[in-house]
């Protein structure tokens, strides 16, 4: 058997040590001074992305490690009862990110799990009843508890773009970008952002990025960034921010 063959047959747990090793040799070799790292982390970036494997934040963008501060979830919800992404937010944006321009990214994917279900599972969030987007667990499990809002934000978007006849293959595609930008919106109207929209001077702005990373092609495409321009006196947002209720 050749070394590659025994790589190949080593099981999951014992690779990723093996990698751990094989990547601290790499970065010894091409950033000799990278260890030991600084005291303190100082990312540029806080990513809020969905939870699938397939799209890992610092792989697709080639950032290093003290980069990019992250949270993700299910379907890349920005929900305001979510205690972990608030407490993220407010963490990234009041504390970490204070001393340049910072950089918020809603980062979605091609082939979602998450939207997918909701989709299909988008007649059960009938007016007044609480969805349940994953038949085979409970109506309360956490699973359900979660993805209910994203299954009513899916019902409510089929119906504004008017595809609840379209097949789901062709749905699909618009509703993961249109996800996208629903929760840069929900992620516009939280306190933390308006806050630093109204506080931050120029050159530390706050800027919000919607991506979508596509899978099949490893590419991203920019679908929306807001700012501080965003943001009307009566708090709230105007120009291209959509006014579609998202189900938080």
């Amino acid at each position: 058997m050749t070394s590659s063959d025994e790589h190949n047959h080593v099981d999951p747990y014992h690779k990723l040590l093996a990698g751990n090793r094989h990547w601290v040799k790499f970065m010894h070799e091409t950033h000799p001074h990278f260890f030991p790292g600084p005291p303190s982390q100082t990312p540029h970036t806080l990513w809020i992305g969905c939870g699938d494997s397939r799209v890992p934040e610092t792989t697709i963008t080639e950032a290093l490690p003290g980069e990019i501060f992250v949270n993700r979830n299910l379907g890349n919800q920005v929900r305001y009862d979510d205690e972990s992404l608030m407490a993220t937010l407010s963490y990234a944006v009041e504390e970490l990110l204070t001393d340049f321009a910072q950089i918020v990214i809603v980062c979605g994917h091609t082939e979602c799990g998450a939207v997918s279900a909701s989709y299909r599972a988008r007649e059960t969030a009938d007016a007044g009843r609480t969805p349940i987007t994953i038949p085979h667990q409970r109506p309360d499990a956490p699973l359900n508890r979660f993805l209910a809002p994203l299954t009513s934000s899916i019902r409510n978007l089929v119906e504004w773009l008017g595809i609840s006849s379209v097949p789901e293959r062709e749905a699909l595609p618009l509703l993961i970008r249109e996800n996208v930008r629903a929760q840069v919106n929900n992620l516009s109207r939280t306190e933390v952002v308006q806050n630093a929209w109204k506080t931050r001077p120029i050159g530390q702005e706050l800027l919000i990025h919607g991506w979508v990373y596509d899978i099949r092609t490893g590419f991203i495409t920019e679908l929306v960034t807001y700012g501080p321009d965003i943001l009307r006196e009566d708090g709230k947002l105007s120009g291209d921010a959509t006014e579609v209720s998202t189900g938080i």
